[in-house]
This record gives C-alpha cells, structure tokens and sequence, in this order.
C-alpha cells in the first residue's frame, strides 16, 4: 500500500553506503516490483467489488501514515505485516470500515484475495533477479505480506534468500528487517542493492546503509540497476 508521503525520494538511488564498498547484492521486493503496479491493482479490485476506492484511500492513510511501532489495535494493517493479527481477523476490520457506493457492507469473508486477485507478475523485472543472480550476485526477496499466496514456484532459482515480513515478526520500513537481509546473505547492508516502489521502505532500506533505488517504471529501474552493479540487466543482456 502507498503510505502517505510528503517528501519523495529522488528517482535516482539514494544511500548512506560506506564509500568504495563494492554492491555484491540484489534485494527486491514483490508487490510493485516484480509483479503488476499495487495502484492499478487496488483500484481493479475497487471497481470490481463496487467500492469507492477514495474511501479505501481513507482508511490506508490512517493506519499506514502511522509511526511503525505502533500497538496491533491501533494499527491492523502494521500488525498483519508483522504476523501479529490473523488475515480473517484483518479482513473483518477493514471490511467494517468500507461500504459499497450503493451503502453496503462489503464482505469480509476473502477480501484480501479479491484485493490482490489482479497482481500478475512482471517478466521483465522476474529476468533482470535472474540475470543478476546469474552474473554473480546475491539476490533475496524482501516483501511485507498482507496475507498473499506468493508464487513460488522458481523462487528457488530466483533467489538465495527469501524473507517475508509476517514469517520472520518484522515489517518494512524497520531497520532490523533489513539487516536481517543482509545477514541471511553473508553480506554487509552497504553492499546490498535495494529496489522497492514504495518511498517509505526506500529511506529505511538507504538508513541502513544500503544503495537504494525507487521503482517506477521497469525501464528506469534497469538503467539504475546497469549503473550501479556495471554490467548489463535488460533483455539485450
């Protein structure tokens, strides 16, 4: 989800990374970047279940604008990231505040699978991890879960490591989940490449020390990824 932001970071990376520390990592997220825009997504699921999707906006902005540590019972969508709040448990808390444009409630029952039904994944970002991890680098997946069934399939030839927020008790933008990636890869935060489409978790990635870079359109992100890791990524790679 798009948490409000007043102060984008730039297109370009942006990091507080040691000088001269050589990148040797590729850490990537997956709603967003792997897969199919989560605006586009949303709004798909919105019309489809008759909902104003400003209204949805409403309710995201008030519980993803908040402070990270904040308690389960003020912040749902937080405490799900997290694994701390069971899915029909945060369908019903969502769906309680949503209506359809004609008033009704909206069923709680298999909200977050509607929600995400339209995600598809993007092959060209999907070949640029592999064209990475197959020029050398350490790839891993960095994903806050809202209760997705990920598809798994050939993570396995994707990625050396896999880290799921709800999984392992730690959301993006919290520094512990980051260097938690980094450990798991054998390899210092200043030598890992982040890529995300949120700004939020692009700033905690670049706090840690990571080479961090916003995606927005697969194309940018390409020559990001080209300049920083000095080997070519696209499809003539």
């Amino acid at each position: 989800m798009a948490e409000p932001d007043s102060v984008p970071p730039s297109r370009a990376a942006v990091s507080r990374a040691a000088v001269g520390v050589e990148p040797v990592a590729l850490i990537v997220d997956w709603g967003g970047v792997l897969t199919t825009g989560l605006q586009d997504t949303m709004r798909g699921w919105a019309e489809g279940d008759g909902i104003d999707f400003a209204d949805f906006e409403r309710v995201m902005r008030g519980w993803l604008g908040r402070a990270a540590g904040e308690e389960a019972h003020i912040n749902p969508a937080h405490a799900l990231e997290r694994g701390e709040l069971a899915v029909p448990d945060f369908e019903r808390e969502l769906a309680s505040r949503l209506r359809t444009h004609d008033g009704q409630p909206v069923p709680a029952d298999g909200l977050l699978g509607r929600m995400f039904a339209g995600f598809r994944r993007e092959p060209t970002m999907v070949e640029v991890v592999r064209r990475a991890r197959g020029h050398g680098l350490k790839t891993a997946l960095l994903s806050n879960s809202w209760g997705n069934d990920y598809p798994r399939e050939d993570w396995e030839a994707l990625f050396d490591v896999v880290v799921i927020s709800g999984e392992v008790g730690m959301r993006k933008p919290e520094a512990a989940i980051y260097r938690h990636t980094a450990a798991l890869l054998g390899v210092p935060p200043q030598a890992c490449v982040f890529v995300d489409d949120l700004a939020p978790n692009v700033r905690g990635a670049a706090e840690v020390g990571m080479l961090a870079i916003q995606h927005h359109t697969t194309e940018e992100t390409i020559r990001e990824l080209e300049a920083r890791f000095a080997f070519p990524l696209g499809s003539g790679a």
